[in-house]
């Protein structure tokens, strides 16, 4: 995994580029997030879709909920940068339209899109 930091309206934003998963449940997340935050000190994450396991995606799972929620607990602003077209589940697309409202998780399409909404929250 690697690190890039970048700033912008004053904020400090991590793009983490991977060659794995690296969120895969509950604990790998917190792993994650405590490796992000030690090696950047930043407490906004760009993520790659392609790095969560699919279930993630499967909201009865509920593996979303447990590991958006350790997001919230520790103050991590996530943006997972991917295509979520292909999903036909309205909960889920119903999930990720309340995340993209909201002021902590988002689902975006570009890494762009990604970086401008965490350095305006």
């Amino acid at each position: 995994m690697k690190l890039n930091t970048l700033e912008q309206n004053g904020k400090m934003i991590v793009r983490v580029v991977h060659e794995e998963q690296l969120i895969t449940d509950v604990q790998s997340a917190l792993d994650f997030m405590a490796t992000v935050r030690y090696e950047t000190g930043t407490d906004r994450i760009v993520l790659d879709k392609a790095a969560i396991r699919e279930e993630f995606f499967d909201l009865k799972t509920k593996l979303a909920g447990e590991i958006l929620q350790k997001f919230t607990n520790y103050q991590v602003k996530l943006a997972i940068v991917g295509d979520f077209s292909g999903y036909t589940s309205k909960s889920l697309k119903d999930f990720i339209y309340e995340s993209n409202h909201g002021r902590k998780v988002f689902f975006l399409s570009t890494e762009e899109e990604a970086v401008a909404k965490l350095a305006s929250v």
